[in-house]
């Protein structure tokens, strides 16, 4: 998944009216309009980091002369967590008028800070799921995300998961048939809630059927489903819902998942694994803006 500024501009600007309201009234006090500066932005914790072009479009929609230079990759993996004098990684440096470097820090650093929490919970659920697979001698499992984000920033928290490793599920509701235990209840069932979604499926759309027990899965298998969602099943339910649908239908687990039991649903041979924790339970990360340098 790629971002652009013009996808996510509307984003950045409901974020920067939300914080700058009428005006930065302390920058504007304190700070002469004249004064440049140099800043860094420094990760301070150990992770992935996401996020530094839209952190770059936030201090640019202030300022377009804002000059901001990436020191790491998008997607790289922090690990030296002291840096130079104990500082920290710097993962950017940036500089322009000192007013718009200030207004803009609180927003530049949530959005980075969201993103780069969420590409680091990721990644280590896609470690633990390779790790156990490949023990097991399997394929790595999938790690898909889920709608369950904050409201007004899904682009950005899906983008954040691919940059970790995992793999956006649908973005919304108008891109996938995701058949739930509430269509089913006002469809009447597995059967007939499959044969309506099949006679007006959209071009390209394809056909999820979520099941909670073994009986509903051996029912999805026999309308040939071809993607089941195994919702809160055990390992064993799991296991045997695995050998019942080799080579008729790709199976994903879903709820529930963490990192404590991660790798054992990972080695049961699973195609995909839905986390929604990805998004909606993923710690920020340390990252914090300093000034280095101030010119008249």
């Amino acid at each position: 998944m790629q971002l652009t500024r013009v996808a996510v501009q509307d984003i950045i600007d409901t974020a920067l009216r939300e914080d700058i309201g009428a005006g930065d009234l302390t920058t504007q006090l304190i700070v002469p309009p004249e004064i440049e500066a140099t800043a860094e932005i420094v990760a301070r914790q150990a992770g992935v980091i996401a996020g530094l072009p839209v952190a770059e479009w936030v201090f640019q929609t202030l300022d377009p002369q804002i000059d901001f230079r990436p020191l790491v990759e998008e997607g790289s993996e922090v690990r030296c967590l002291q840096g130079e004098a104990g500082r920290g990684h710097v993962v950017a440096n940036l500089h322009g008028q000192a007013r718009a470097l200030l207004t803009g820090e609180r927003v530049a650093l949530n959005f980075l800070q969201r993103m780069s929490g969420i590409a680091t919970l990721t990644a280590r659920f896609v470690a633990l799921a390779h790790q156990a697979a490949s023990s097991a001698g399997l394929p790595s499992p999938r790690i898909l995300d889920t709608r369950k984000t904050t409201p007004g920033l899904r682009m950005l928290e899906k983008y954040a998961v691919s940059v970790g490793g995992g793999t956006n599920h649908r973005f919304g509701l108008y891109d996938g048939v995701l058949i739930k235990d509430n269509h089913l209840a006002l469809a009447g069932g597995i059967s007939e809630a499959l044969s309506r979604a099949r006679q007006s499926l959209p071009a390209m759309a394809r056909i999820e059927i979520e099941v909670k027990t073994l009986g509903e899965l051996e029912e999805a298998l026999a309308c040939g489903a071809e993607i089941i969602m195994l919702d809160n099943m055990s390992l064993e339910e799991i296991a045997t819902a695995v050998a019942l649908a080799r080579g008729r239908a790709k199976l994903e687990v879903s709820g529930g998942v963490n990192e404590s039991n991660i790798e054992a649903l990972a080695a049961t041979g699973v195609d995909y694994i839905s986390i929604g924790a990805l998004t909606h339970s993923a710690p920020a990360l340390d990252i914090s803006m300093n000034i280095t340098q101030i010119s008249h």
